[in-house]
């Protein structure tokens, strides 16, 4: 068996089965290996029946003492089998299976697993996992891995399968990390670890499995982002770009005044400017703080130096918006600017294109239509990317390489913690707008159950007829993208009747770049009054006059989307809400909900989700862009992350290419993992 065979080829796979793992994105037998357990349960501490515990789970090693009944109660069918040791006996009591009376014989010693109740009169042990007693049990009696499955897999199925699966496969995972790397960093064998992240044989066994694990995808990453740093050209030299006189007078006429804090970044983008070092610049803003007028600024100081700019942004209807809300501001002072985006017609395209390879157009505003081929620029000196996690590590190279070694400024609302985006993004600078405009208002958050639905509407409708405008999120899709509209439109109508007389529409990710403009355009002047849509919202939509943000299932969203979508109100003077609705009575839940009520700091928002769900989530590819993680935390594993990208550093040192045959197995491992579409991150 090969590591790329199906998953199907395993042993106890068959189609059924096939069809769950799929569910769980295994396709591959390599794939079930790095299909890590969630937890482990300590089951060694096997307890005779005198001393069980009530109400908590308990270990047992027992003889099956009764013949197992089916007997039905209700319309469900019970299984009852009697269990004794030496010190006592028990019942075994199962729901719904009744097929478990054959697999029971009188004698026959199994271990048994379960919680311990006292019901009829009777202790009993509820739904136990069992196993037959042995010296190999998988699911008792041992350390025993929890797995994240899926509707009907049971553990015992997909524990079982693995073990057939590490048996099968016995010492064929490539041995990737360099000797001297793990001789160094004390990290031990791929395949012991992948053994012992499944079923160790002790605390000990666990620990040095998962650092060994963790290490190597850590690894990985930095090795895979250094590599490409350092091919795009770091060292190369820059422009020097003079201030203008007129700058001054540009933050003057500005119908606003700067915030402390933006001054203080635009400052540090001027330093970078006025230098021949290529400036790459990080700014972190939270949601509102006013990144957009400082990407005009550069833009001014690039454009009075003769260069031309452009700013990249992930939609049509964020780029639309950032071009709308700078023309007037930039004409002012004779710029020249244009917007580029996949639904502009031909002729009007055409027009364009020639004017930016003249030289005609100064600033041009655009989508990912911006990085192809046939647009060329006359003399491009800055390039601005807003949302640059949505972005792939090529698409932002392509740009940069239609100037002559231009200065990069990378935008984002989806903060970072700080130490964390040190490391990630090592050489960057990074600039952060920790304070918000005046005039800006914290919004009130709520997060209530459906019961409170109808309140709700008619609170909407107080502050419709009060002449403000609000947001729903519809609830989300789970059986596939193709119910989207389907979605979206019946819950329209469902809203359409309980805010009768008033005028609603919908928005989702299917609809074509003009029809989202369109809707927009008329949410914007009012024309619309609650906006359904799906998180197609997320990101960088301004409407002034929006003061409500109802957000459905709330549980299913992340903390930092949570925040974004949030962040869609409050955008003027006017008091703005944000309901979050949820019927989970899970504590993680009930947590964030406690997060997004208590603050309203998109950087207090993003540790506390680092905190409570991990990066698998948090930098998810559709989220943010990291590749996802299978096992590091990066909130726990800085330390790790902290070797993982020392080890990186000294081996690029060595051999910056990965050409030397004891790296072969790395280099082909990095370019599996971080092929150019895969890698979404910042450089």
């Amino acid at each position: 068996m090969h590591l790329s065979d199906s998953v199907q080829t395993v042993k106890g796979v068959g189609e059924q089965t096939l069809k769950k793992l799929n569910k769980l994105n295994i396709y591959t037998v390599e794939e079930l290996l790095y299909h890590f357990p969630r937890e482990h349960e300590d089951r060694t501490q096997i307890k005779k029946i005198r001393d069980i515990a009530y109400n908590e789970s308990n270990t047992i090693l027992a003889k099956i003492c009764t013949m197992p009944q089916n007997m039905k109660i209700g319309k469900q069918i019970l299984t009852k089998v009697g269990l004794r040791d030496e010190t006592g006996s028990i019942f075994g009591i199962w729901y719904g299976q009744p097929y478990l009376k054959k697999q029971f014989k009188l004698n026959d010693a199994y271990i048994f697993t379960g919680k311990i109740v006292y019901k009829y009169g009777q202790i009993q042990m509820e739904s136990p996992e069992y196993e037959k007693f042995s010296n190999h049990t998988i699911s008792t009696g041992r350390i025993v891995p929890i797995y994240p499955t899926t509707y009907k897999l049971s553990q015992k199925v997909i524990r079982q399968i693995i073990l057939n699966a590490i048996k099968e496969t016995q010492n064929q995972l490539v041995e990737f990390l360099p000797k001297w790397i793990r001789k160094q960093y004390k990290l031990a064998d791929h395949n012991y670890a992948i053994y012992n992240i499944h079923f160790p044989e002790s605390n000990e066994g666990f620990f040095i499995a998962r650092n060994r694990l963790v290490f190597g995808e850590l690894f990985l990453l930095q090795t895979a982002l250094m590599k490409i740093k350092s091919q795009i050209g770091q060292n190369k030299k820059g422009i020097i770009f003079k201030l203008p006189t007129e700058i001054n007078s540009f933050v003057d006429k500005l119908p606003f005044k700067l915030t402390n804090a933006q001054q203080r970044v635009f400052g540090e983008i001027k330093e970078d400017m006025k230098n021949d070092k290529i400036m790459n610049r990080l700014v972190q803003g939270d949601v509102g703080s006013g990144k957009t007028i400082i990407a005009a600024l550069a833009l001014f100081v690039a454009v009075r130096n003769g260069y031309q700019g452009v700013m990249m942004a992930p939609t049509e209807v964020l780029t639309t918006q950032h071009y709308n809300g700078l023309l007037s501001l930039l004409e002012k002072h004779n710029i020249k600017t244009g917007l580029l985006t996949g639904s502009l017609s031909k002729k009007k395209k055409e027009a364009l294109l020639g004017e930016l390879e003249r030289g005609e157009v100064d600033i041009v505003f655009g989508t990912h239509a911006l990085i192809e081929g046939n647009v060329q620029f006359k003399n491009l000196g800055l390039v601005i990317t807003d949302e640059q996690h949505r972005f792939g590590v090529r698409q932002r190279a392509i740009l940069s390489e239609k100037g002559n070694n231009p200065d990069v400024i990378i935008m984002t609302a989806t903060p970072i913690p700080r130490t964390l985006a040190l490391i990630l993004y090592g050489d960057l600078d990074i600039s952060i707008i920790d304070e918000l405009p005046p005039g800006r208002q914290n919004i009130d958050t709520y997060s209530v159950d459906t019961s409170y639905r109808h309140r709700i509407y008619k609170f909407i409708e107080k502050e419709i007829i009060s002449g403000r405008q609000a947001y729903i999120i519809c609830p989300m899709v789970e059986e596939s993208e193709n119910d989207e509209l389907q979605s979206v439109v019946s819950y329209t109508e469902k809203v359409r009747k309980e805010l009768t007389g008033i005028t609603i529409d919908y928005l989702h990710g299917k609809m074509r770049p003009k029809e989202k403009q369109k809707i927009m355009d008329a949410f914007l002047k009012g024309e619309i009054q609650v906006l359904v849509s799906t998180t197609v919202v997320e990101v960088g939509v301004n409407i002034p006059n929006a003061t409500i943000m109802l957000i459905e299932n709330a549980e299913r969203f992340g903390l930092a989307q949570l925040h974004q979508l949030r962040g869609r109100v409050g955008r003027s003077s006017y008091k703005s809400y944000c309901i979050l609705i949820t019927d989970s009575k899970s504590k993680l839940t009930a947590q964030r909900m406690k997060v997004m009520r208590q603050t309203n700091s998109g950087f207090e928002i993003s540790e506390t989700d680092l905190k409570l769900r991990g990066p698998g989530e948090f930098f998810g590819t559709r989220q943010h862009g990291l590749p996802e993680f299978k096992i590091a935390n990066l909130y726990k594993d800085i330390p790790i992350l902290k070797n993982a990208q020392e080890a990186a550093a000294k081996l690029l040192l060595m051999d910056p290419n990965l050409e030397m045959k004891e790296h072969k197995q790395l280099k082909q491992k990095i370019d599996l993992l971080f092929n150019e579409e895969s890698i979404k991150i910042s450089l």
